[in-house]
């Protein structure tokens, strides 16, 4: 049943019965694939919610994919995610930490979760430009802060990279 959830990021939550967290969890690792009424499948974590709970979380985007309200039932297809990050790695980021040696080995030192956060900035952006502009700009903020991840400066690098390759499309255009 679609719970809504006092986490306001996400906004509503599922909960997973604890005989399939046992089932698909090992080690620490709970990031599953999960489908949700049928619908696309995407990558997520089985998160504690206490008690011995645990919950799949559901942004708004995909609460809305679903048309359902709070206090719905749905139908939940859950599999065990065996992926390397548990997000998609980018290929523009995947080309450039093949090329920067050094970014690469600060990048895989990092947690796995904060290689899912930067795999999620530089993948979420929707066309091979942006997600060029912001493979550039993570690589860069990961050896300027020698591994380090200032959110809010990269945020300003992200922002201050997509301005100048903007002005730079726009010289071409001239």
């Amino acid at each position: 049943m679609l719970e809504r959830s006092s986490n306001k990021l996400w906004g509503a939550h599922l909960g997973v019965p604890v005989k399939v967290v046992e089932r698909l969890s090992g080690a620490g690792h709970r990031r599953v694939y999960c489908r949700l009424n049928g619908g696309e499948e995407y990558q997520c974590a089985m998160l504690p919610h206490g008690n011995g709970t645990f919950v799949l979380t559901v942004n708004k985007v995909r609460r809305e994919r679903l048309g359902s309200g709070f206090g719905a039932e749905v139908s939940v297809e859950l599999r065990k995610d065996e992926s390397a990050y548990g997000l998609p790695m980018p290929e523009e980021l995947a080309e450039l930490l093949r090329q920067e040696k050094k970014g690469n080995a600060i990048f895989h030192a990092l947690t796995k979760g904060k290689q899912r956060v930067l795999l999620y900035s530089v993948g979420s952006a929707k066309d091979q430009d942006q997600r060029i502009i912001r493979a550039i700009a993570v690589v860069r903020h990961l050896i300027a802060q020698n591994g380090k991840i200032d959110h809010k400066l990269l945020s300003h690098e992200l922002n201050a990279t997509r301005r100048a390759l903007t002005l730079t499309k726009k010289r071409h255009t001239l």
